[in-house]
């Protein structure tokens, strides 16, 4: 399912005249720069798109957003020589965001994916508008986003307007660490600002740009994750001398479901060197390691259809109206409406949830001397008289408990608060930027329980190890790796120390996609 990154070995993505990948978007959202396609019927197409809004401005053609005012405001006619000041109006009077700003890398995927959309040449914008795109980009000159006040439809207008005031030389930028006004950031940098043309305010604004990049985000972060929980369930059950018999390859053939039978094979191999010698100790372990193919393998499942969604939406034109250059025609329609990414968001935290919620009930194995099967109370490594005062992972168990009913707390549906707004013109609305922000929330969340579990699975390994019925050549190669790799970060814990640093470590180590998973 992960597909390579060519933006990470070769060159920066090229944007234009091809698909975008989730890949690539991640990989300029981290820093990697991006071209805009080259190639002469490129241009000349986005450039026709605009010659074509031209024509029919002076003509006297009408254009929603071009010669009406906005939303409820459609009926509203402007004249030819207010129309050029329509879109600075648009840009400025939606200057109202709130809440924190966006990360350095959440801009920059936002940015990715308003410029795939607008580069499909469904938008009557000019290449000019594309390539300043494009130098904020090379340039990391990125604007400060607030990331709350967009509905979802008719687009993130509101956070995506601050993109529109930074390339006209309003606002602010950041600058490396710095956030500064962005007329002299834009100069500095060599940066023209432009005026914009009457329909690239409306096409910059009017998009799911800032719902798809997140989206983009979270699909790899929702992958990885699925793969480390695989991971540290086949370390549960190795610690607490777990049945491999429900893993069997046979049992998952009668239940067919694809992304299920892919985690239960991933366990299988990081328990296929275990010695099998009479029966198990337990017939039927507890419902967190036997099912955990069963809980991991939802997502597993739903992640192709949920890029097949974010890739869609992100190589789409979701602006209104369309503009036809090919056709010449203007085609007003819904597609700002971001239905798709928000089921697709609402769907993922609620499967990634669900696996931080399996991983909270395998650390409360591990940690309770009544359940794990011979291993320390609390896993802690401490020996002789100083085990009485020494308290292992207790504490952080109770972190992850209340790690895991946050995220499980946000799980709620985004998609079922949708608003009527704007004079009752935008009736239904599709939330999705907020459910992509929610999502990232129960992701960082489960990922910290992930870390926490990378850091408790590897010390009850160890500490079975130590007990010597488990020598180091009956683990699979895998869970050899992961272990060493994990403490090559974090030393063992065999007496108390606060773990705040370690758990950071891991986390950094987690989401920097460290470890090689299957």
């Amino acid at each position: 399912m992960n597909r390579p990154l060519p933006a990470d070995v070769l060159a920066p993505p090229v944007i234009g005249g091809r698909e975008l990948t989730i890949e690539e978007v991640a990989a300029i959202a981290g820093g990697t720069g991006a071209t805009l396609c080259d190639e002469p019927a490129f241009r000349e197409r986005i450039a026709r798109g605009a010659a074509f809004v031209e024509r029919l401005l002076a003509a006297e053609g009408e254009i929603y957003g071009v010669t009406t005012g906005y939303g409820d405001s459609c009926s509203v006619g402007v004249s030819f020589d207010l129309a050029t000041e329509l879109p600075i109006h648009l840009m400025r009077f939606h200057g109202c965001g709130l809440g924190e700003p966006f990360s350095r890398q959440q801009t920059r995927a936002i940015l990715a994916a308003r410029l795939a959309s607008l580069a499909r040449g469904y938008s009557g914008v000019r290449p000019v508008l594309l390539e300043r795109i494009t130098a904020l980009l090379q340039h990391d000159l990125l604007p400060r986003m607030p990331s709350e006040g967009s509905v979802g439809a008719s687009g993130d207008l509101t956070p995506l307007s601050y993109l529109a005031a930074v390339l006209m030389g309003e606002r602010e930028v950041w600058q490396g660490d710095e956030l500064v006004p962005a007329g002299p950031a834009l100069a500095a940098a060599g940066i023209a600002p432009i005026v914009l043309a009457p329909k690239e305010a409306l096409a910059i604004m009017n998009g799911t740009a800032v719902m798809t990049g997140l989206a983009c985000l979270a699909w790899l972060r929702a992958d990885y994750l699925s793969r480390l929980a695989s991971r540290i369930t086949a370390l549960t059950a190795i610690a607490t001398r777990g049945n491999p018999n429900h893993f069997d390859a046979a049992l998952f053939a009668v239940k067919p479901h694809a992304g299920q039978n892919e985690v239960a094979a991933w366990i299988r191999t990081d328990l296929a060197q275990l010695p099998q010698t009479g029966a198990p100790m337990r017939l039927q372990d507890r419902y967190s390691i036997r099912c955990a193919p069963h809980v991991i393998g939802v997502l597993r499942d739903a992640l192709p259809w949920m890029r097949r969604d974010i890739e869609n939406e992100l190589n789409s034109a979701n602006d209104n109206p369309i503009i036809d250059p090919d056709l010449e025609r203007v085609l007003h329609g819904g597609h700002f409406y971001g239905g798709h990414i928000a089921f697709a968001m609402d769907a993922m935290k609620n499967a990634v949830a669900s696996i931080a919620d399996l991983l909270d009930r395998q650390l409360a194995l591990l940690v309770d001397s009544r359940y794990n099967h011979g291993l320390p109370q609390n896993l802690s490594g401490a020996r002789g008289a100083r085990a009485a005062i020494n308290h292992g992972f207790k504490a952080v168990q109770i972190g992850v408990s209340a790690w895991t009913a946050e995220a499980l707390k946000n799980t709620m549906p985004m998609t079922s608060f949708s608003r009527s707004t704007e004079c009752h013109n935008q009736d239904k609305v599709s939330m999705g930027t907020i459910a992509a922000r929610d999502c990232l929330r129960v992701i960082e969340l489960a990922e910290q329980v992930g870390a926490a579990l990378v850091l408790a699975a590897t010390q009850a390994l160890e500490l079975r190890q130590r007990q010597g019925d488990l020598p180091d050549a009956s683990l699979a190669e895998g869970v050899r790796r992961f272990r060493d790799a994990v403490r090559g970060q974090v030393e063992l814990l065999a007496e108390d120390r606060p773990l705040e640093a370690d758990l950071r470590a891991t986390l950094a180590q987690l989401r920097g996609r460290a470890w090689e998973l299957y």
